[in-house]
C-alpha cells in the first residue's frame, strides 16, 4: 500500500434522495485526501441522481434493479483505488471514517476489511422505533467490536486486491450478501469491527417495515448456517440466541395457568426473565441513556424482535428441510470437489 493511496468511495443507491444529499457531503467533509466518489444507482424512481449530481458526484447506474450487492460489484468495476470504501445512503461518515479506517489497515496487513460502528441516534427520522433500533444496532455493535465474522457494510472499507481475490458480493443475494461476503473473506483474511469509523444511520423508522426486514433475514441465513455449522461471528451470540428461543417460548407458556393453576404462571415469568438476562448489558445501557420509561418500551419492542426473528428462523428451517433450491442459496460459497472459491485463482 501507498502513502496516500486512493480510496474509492461506493454509495450505492436505491430512492434515497432524502439522505443521500447528508451522505455525500459527509464524504466530501473528509480528513483524508485522496478520494474518489462514486453513486452506483439502483434505478431509482426518486431524485437520488439529481442529488447527487448537483454536488458534482459522479453516477453510475446499474441498468437493472439488483439490490446493494450487486450496486457495490458495479461500483468496484467503475473505480480504481487500492482501498474500497463502501457507504450506504442514509448513512453520514464521521469526518475522520475514512482516515482511520486507513491507519487501521496500513498498521495491519492482515486484515482484509475493517468495518464502522454507527451511532446510537437516528439520522433522519426520530420515532421511537428508529431510537429502539439504533440504540439495539449500537449496542450489539459495540459489544461485537473487535474480529468479526460477517461484513457490516454500512460503512466498511475493503483492500482492492482482497476484493479481487475474494471475488465479487453474490448477486443472487439481496439480504444476506453481507453474511455470505463475511464468510468467504474470513477464511483468508481478519475482518474488524471498530469505534474508530463511525457513522450515523437512518435506521428503520416503522415498526412493520423493520419486523418484515428482521423475519426475513433469520430465514435467509438457514442455509448459510447448515453448511458453515456455525453462527457468525458478531452479533449473533449463543446468549442472544437463547434469548430469541426464551421470548419465543412465552407465548405458550402463558397457557400453563390455565391449564396446570396460578401457580404455573412462574413458567412464563421465567421464561420472560430469562430472555432479558440473555441481553442484560443492552437493557443497562438503555436505560442509563433513556431512563426507565423509555427501557419499559424498548423491552417490550425487543420482545416481539426475539419472537419475530425466532419465527424467520423456525419458517427458515422448514424451508430448507422442503426446498433444494432453497438449500443450495449459498453453495457458491463454499467449496464442493475441489472447486475453488469464487474469485479463487
Amino acid at each position: 500500500m501507498t502513502s496516500i493511496p486512493l480510496v474509492s468511495v461506493i454509495v450505492p443507491n436505491y430512492n434515497y434522495a432524502e439522505s443521500l444529499d447528508l451522505c455525500l457531503r459527509s464524504i466530501l467533509d473528509q480528513t483524508y485526501p485522496n478520494i474518489e466518489i462514486l453513486v452506483v444507482d439502483d434505478c431509482s424512481t426518486d431524485q437520488s441522481v439529481e442529488v447527487a449530481e448537483a454536488l458534482g458526484v459522479r453516477v453510475v447506474s446499474t441498468g437493472v434493479n439488483g439490490g446493494c450487492g450487486q450496486a457495490r460489484n458495479v461500483g468496484a468495476a467503475n473505480t480504481r483505488g487500492e482501498l474500497l470504501c463502501y457507504v450506504d445512503s442514509d448513512l453520514v461518515m464521521a469526518p475522520d471514517a475514512v482516515a482511520n479506517a486507513v491507519r487501521l489497515l496500513d498498521a495491519q496487513p492482515d486484515v482484509g476489511a475493517v468495518c464502522g460502528i454507527e451511532d446510537p441516534e437516528p439520522l433522519l427520522h426520530d420515532t421511537a422505533v428508529a431510537r429502539y433500533r439504533g440504540l439495539q444496532y449500537h449496542y450489539w455493535s459495540i459489544s461485537s467490536e473487535g474480529d468479526i465474522g460477517f461484513l457490516f457494510p454500512a460503512v466498511c472499507v475493503i483492500r482492492r486486491d482482497v476484493f479481487d481475490e475474494i471475488g465479487p458480493f453474490n448477486p443472487a443475494l439481496r439480504q444476506t450478501e453481507e453474511v455470505d461476503y463475511g464468510y468467504r473473506l474470513t477464511r483468508r483474511y481478519r475482518m474488524v469491527l471498530t469505534s474508530a469509523v463511525r457513522g450515523r444511520h437512518d435506521h428503520d423508522h416503522e415498526l412493520r417495515g423493520l419486523l418484515r426486514k428482521l423475519f426475513h433475514r433469520g430465514r435467509l441465513r438457514i442455509p448459510l448456517y447448515a453448511r458453515a455449522r456455525r453462527f457468525g461471528k458478531g452479533f449473533e451470540t449463543a446468549s442472544r440466541a437463547w434469548g430469541s428461543l426464551a421470548a419465543f417460548a412465552v407465548l405458550p407458556a402463558l397457557a400453563a395457568p390455565l391449564l396446570l393453576g396460578a401457580w404455573a404462571a412462574v413458567l412464563p415469568a421465567g421464561l420472560l426473565a430469562a430472555s432479558l438476562a440473555c441481553d442484560a448489558g443492552m437493557y443497562a445501557f438503555v436505560h442509563r441513556r433513556h431512563g426507565w420509561a423509555f427501557l419499559v418500551f424498548f423491552a417490550g419492542l425487543h420482545f416481539v424482535v426475539n419472537v419475530t426473528i425466532t419465527l424467520g428462523v423456525a419458517a427458515g428451517t422448514l424451508q430448507w428441510l422442503a426446498s433444494r433450491t432453497f438449500r443450495q442459496l449459498y453453495d457458491a460459497s463454499f467449496p464442493v470437489e475441489g472447486r475453488p472459491l469464487p474469485g479463487a485463482a
